[in-house]
């Protein structure tokens, strides 16, 4: 019977690889393979036929050891904490890599976005955000969009967390539409970094 590949296990182990090939000191191995935290929330939902579903979400906060956290949110019907806790500790990594100041983090909502309306993706983007709000934040932990995510994903973000927060605060997300103080280029941003890499 063939092993399910695990993502998590996948980052530990190739981390583990690395530190042998490079002799590198195990007890910082041992600090930053496992996420300063982990934080799973239920989300529940109206539905435009008024059922009511409770969608399961995640944010995982790898390493601030740099700086704040950062890292996009992912709308995915196969998403699981695994994935999410993967993902979080490659942009640690990453950032690590860039040299730039941010930790690693990461969001999903296990969902298919393709099956909401786009009231019905609002109203769970808010939801998720509203779940979230005591650990993000400009200085703490800043989310940009991922899979099935985008800038209108993000002005909702932005939009929530500053109501919350009783005034605008457009340093809570990037990724954002550019009215709102989003960057010129970041759409293609990925893609062009893989065509430049390629």
């Amino acid at each position: 019977m063939t092993k399910e590949y695990d993502p998590y296990e996948n980052v530990v182990k190739t981390m583990e690889e690395a530190i042998s090939v490079g002799n590198i000191d195990t007890t910082v191995f041992e600090i930053i393979k496992h996420p300063q935290r982990e934080t799973k929330v239920y989300l529940p939902l109206e539905m435009d036929d008024g059922t009511v579903k409770v969608f399961e979400g995640w944010r995982v906060q790898h390493s601030n050891i740099r700086g704040p956290f950062k890292g996009g949110i992912r709308f995915h019907q196969d998403c699981n904490l695994n994935e999410v806790k993967a993902l979080a500790t490659w942009m640690s990594l990453k950032c690590a890599v860039a040299n730039i100041p941010y930790g690693g983090a990461k969001g999903g909502i296990k969902v298919d976005p393709s099956t909401l309306s786009k009231r019905e993706l609002r109203n769970l983007t808010r939801r998720y955000t509203f779940a979230i709000a005591p650990i993000i934040g400009a200085d703490t932990d800043i989310p940009a969009p991922d899979v099935n995510t985008n800038s209108q994903t993000m002005a909702w973000v932005l939009d929530t967390y500053s109501q919350l927060q009783g005034k605008p605060c457009p340093g809570v997300v990037t990724g954002k539409p550019i009215e709102l103080g989003g960057s010129r280029g970041r759409n293609s941003a990925t893609g062009r970094g893989v065509v430049i890499s390629t």
